[in-house]
């Protein structure tokens, strides 16, 4: 169960921010593993919507500790094994997601800005039914299907060509239609055709399947596609990836379009001026939802102009101009059996609920993270009550609630049904793993162990850290694996340099690896040579995989490009040390960059014996250096820029990424190294201090004429 936090975003600490991203991160890429390659979700889609929001608010507030794993560059999951793969011409992305009317109207009031429309002004937009089952691309050119592949990770789908020509609803040949044509939709099974499914299935000892979208996708994916024909599959078109001549002008017309070509189109899709009209037709949807006949788990709304999906264009991995807005989840009671605390790698302590299992949307759940003392005493990061100042105990009957901003959490406690002589939880005040002292710092939620490297909780979850799949991801060595050696008296792995000896020491042994349980000559060998192969490691790898406190995956790719070396890099943070010259001002400077991170990363190599442990690794090391951009010809390569006011014609992290693939460096302040400063309309002292040290100042237009753009 995810470790997630009950305050709101605005109230998380930085270390309670990235504690809770690297949990999502791990959940999210397990669900979509689950959900996308193995067909056998393991949480409702309506929580993993949630968890992705959640990801994506924290990573709105902390930008900089925005993981290079991170969920919301994601889309789709792992490939399948046994199908040949496919590369879409157009990428099939995700959808971003409203959860309230507020989400609705905001939704429209970020499209208006971004077109630069009053918020008076007509814009409409097609609502559909969001269809729960599998995603499916068509390719057809001059008329023939030439393959059919699901979404895979967005970018390569699983070949299911064989399988997708026995379904009914797919046209085999088009009449009328352009030369290179791609149909997207979804693949689904009705209630009654999912029934019977599973009837036969029981009746002849096979397989059932939990819910239609399982047997939808386990149909679809199967090696001998006479199993496929057998299965009672339906599709729905919506959409279109490559095209050589657009259906319509329109996304309502280019839908009847493909309803004229013969494809299954849905007939509750209709065109709404306006959030009021979307949230009316959501509602009237919603209530047709249980005589559907099929699932759905939510609506999807669309910008219908086409020319206007164009110019508001696509974020990383989904478009501007479209957002499902998903149906509500569930509440459900149980008992919470013990209160457990758990150190993590910062030393953090975190408190988990033990409780009796509990179906919650589809889900099981038997433990959730109850955050930190706080929340347990019923009061919130400022004091204030919550649960009405209800604190949880041992015993307590407490409602999980797994919708919202947050999930799971403990929604309330039940005080008629509290046991007599339910005592109030005690939160120690020393490590349980290591007996250190547990301070919680001025202004942090959070109580941490002071053990450092000698608590072991810290030592293995570092560890586990250092080969997560963002860092090091060394194969077959994951965080089993890592306890497992950590414990071990002969192979012992204390610290991350003990990895890159362990083929050195095993041979030293008179009792190798290859002999102990679980391992064979093999495995150990593929294990020896799997971490030889990351002695050859790039900076920003080493970076994250030192697993600093703050500096996540998104801040490692940053100081990575920055530095560019290992060797700049440990010069800078060593002279940084004081926090005063020029090395700290410039990592200060670092758009995305704070003092608090800085000053992580600076204590980092001022702490003798972690610094011993860095030099250690190090020199097994062989640190690659960032590639350099070829910014030749580009009129602002090597200069410091910043901006600051309201940009009119771009975002400001388009601004950024736009200045920094030219070559320049963008910093978030203004100094005597400042080369340009872009001032929009509400520069207020950077302007002042800028033209103070005699820094050339242009407006937006002036920068986007220097730029070419």
């Amino acid at each position: 169960m995810s470790q997630l936090r009950s305050q709101p975003v605005d109230a998380l600490s930085r270390a309670e921010a990235q504690q809770e991203l690297e949990a999502l991160a791990q959940e999210l890429a397990a669900a979509n593993a689950a959900y996308h390659r193995d067909d056998t979700p393991e949480i409702s889609d309506a929580d993993y919507d949630v968890l992705k929001r959640r990801n994506a608010d924290i990573e709105a507030r902390f930008p900089d500790l925005k993981r290079e794993d991170s969920p919301s560059e994601k889309v789709g999951g792992p490939l399948a094994e046994g199908f040949s793969k496919i590369t879409h011409e157009v990428r099939m992305l995700s959808l971003g997601n409203a959860f309230s009317a507020e989400d609705v109207t905001e939704f429209d009031a970020r499209i208006r800005k971004y077109l630069g429309l009053a918020a008076d002004a007509p814009l409409s937009y097609t609502a559909e039914p969001k269809i729960d089952g599998l995603s499916l691309s068509l390719r057809y050119e001059d008329g023939d299907l030439v393959y059919a592949a699901t979404r895979g990770d967005g970018s390569i789908g699983e070949n299911v060509t064989a399988n997708a020509r026995m379904i009914a609803s797919v046209p085999q040949t088009l009449r009328d239609a352009p030369q290179v044509l791609e149909v997207r939709g979804e693949v689904y099974m009705s209630h009654a055709d999912f029934e019977a499914l599973n009837a036969a299935q029981a009746e002849k000892g096979g397989k059932t399947f939990a819910n239609p979208r399982n047997a939808a996708a386990g149909s679809l994916r199967q090696l001998d596609a006479n199993i496929t024909k057998a299965r009672p599959l339906a599709f729905f078109a919506y959409a279109w990836g490559a095209q050589s001549a657009a259906l319509a002008d329109t996304q309502m017309a280019s839908i009847e379009r493909l309803a004229e070509l013969g494809f299954q189109t849905n007939p509750l899709t209709a065109i709404c001026d306006g959030p009021a009209d979307l949230i009316d037709h959501y509602a009237q949807i919603e209530e047709q939802r249980a005589t559907l006949g099929y699932d759905i788990d939510g609506v999807v709304y669309k910008v219908n102009e086409l020319d206007l999906q164009a110019r508001l264009g696509f974020r990383s991995t989904t478009p501007r101009w479209a957002i499902a807005h998903k149906f509500a989840a569930e509440l459900a009671w149980t008992r919470l059996d013990a209160i457990e605390i758990q150190v993590g790698r910062t030393g953090a302590l975190s408190p988990v609920a033990r409780l009796q299992p509990v179906t919650v949307g589809g889900v099981v759940v038997s433990n959730a993270t109850l955050h930190n003392e706080d929340y347990i005493a019923g009061r919130d990061a400022k004091g204030g009550e919550i649960r009405e100042g209800k604190d949880i105990r041992a015993g307590d009957w407490v409602q999980v609630y797994r919708a919202g901003d947050v999930i799971p959490k403990i929604a309330d406690v039940d005080l008629t049904k509290r046991p007599d002589g339910a005592q109030v939880f005690e939160f120690p005040k020393t490590c349980p793993e290591c007996g250190s002292d547990a301070v919680r710092e001025a202004g942090d939620a959070v109580r941490r162990c002071m053990g450092g490297l000698i608590c072991p909780a810290q030592a293995v979850e570092k560890l586990k850290h250092f080969v997560s799949r963002g860092a090091f991801d060394i194969e077959g060595l994951g965080a089993k694996q890592v306890e497992a050696f950590y414990h071990d008296d002969q192979l012992r792995i204390k610290e991350p340099a003990d990895i890159f000896t362990l083929r050195e020491r095993d041979a030293a042994q008179l009792t190798k690896l290859k002999n102990r349980e679980g391992w064979g000559d093999k495995s150990a060998g593929n294990l020896f040579d799997a971490i030889d192969e990351k002695r050859k490691i790039p900076l920003n790898k080493i970076i994250f995989g030192l697993g600093l406190r703050h500096v996540g995956e998104a801040a490692s790719n940053l100081l990575a490009n920055t530095y560019l070396s290992w060797q700049a890099f440990e010069a800078a943070m060593i002279e940084a040390g004081a926090r005063e010259g020029s090395a700290w001002e410039d990592l200060i400077s670092i758009d995305g960059v704070g003092e608090v991170m800085a000053g992580s990363v600076v204590t980092a190599f001022a702490q003798e014996a972690e610094r011993a442990s860095i030099d250690r690794l190090i020199a097994q090391l062989d640190v690659q250096n960032m590639p350099e951009r070829d910014t030749s010809g580009s009129p602002v390569a090597g200069k410091t820029v910043v901006f600051t006011g309201t940009l009119e014609q771009m975002t400001r992290a388009e601004a950024k990424a736009r200045a920094e693939a030219l070559g320049a460096k963008v910093s978030g302040s203004v100094s005597a190294k400042t080369d340009i400063l872009v001032a929009g309309p509400g520069a207020g002292s950077k302007a002042k201090k800028a033209a103070d040290l005699g820094v050339e100042t242009m407006d937006e237009a002036g920068w986007l004429a220097l730029i070419g753009a």
